[in-house]
């Protein structure tokens, strides 16, 4: 299956000083009714393709140990009153170390750029700040 931590816990995974909420998985269709599947116990919304007016997906939710997880299958973002194709997470995944664990991760640079298309400035701008300290702390 192939899918990736996205949201503020894919944020916090790569160093952001952020208090996740929830957990966002974002995955292709299939996947996203496999994991439907696998956590069949704990649904609060079946996964189902939702459309709203910058986003759409086949989208559930889970209620997992009082936290909610949010799963997102072929993400398509609407650009200059344009669908893009579903996005291609492989093209975007990254690995971080967590606690011995490995864990796909979206890569921010792509997180920047997703955020803005969808108009979600002030994320946008908190991640653009994360990357200037980042190269700060580098030179």
């Amino acid at each position: 299956m192939n899918w990736v931590v996205t949201g503020s816990l894919g944020f916090a995974f790569q160093g952001l000083s952020i208090e996740p909420n929830d957990i966002d998985i974002q995955t292709d269709k299939k996947g996203a009714y496999e994991i439907e599947c696998l956590f069949s116990e704990f649904v609060i919304k079946k996964v189902t393709f939702s459309s709203r007016e910058k986003i759409c997906s086949h989208f559930g939710a889970r209620m997992i140990d009082w936290i909610k997880v949010e799963i997102m299958g072929d993400i398509q973002k609407k650009v200059y009153d344009e669908w893009e194709p579903p996005v291609d997470i492989n093209r975007y995944k990254r690995f971080v170390q967590i606690e011995g664990m490995k864990i796909p991760v979206l890569d921010l640079e792509y997180e920047y750029q997703a955020y803005l298309k969808l108009g979600r400035i002030e994320k946008a701008r908190m991640l653009k700040k994360f990357f200037r300290k980042k190269i700060r702390a580098s030179h």
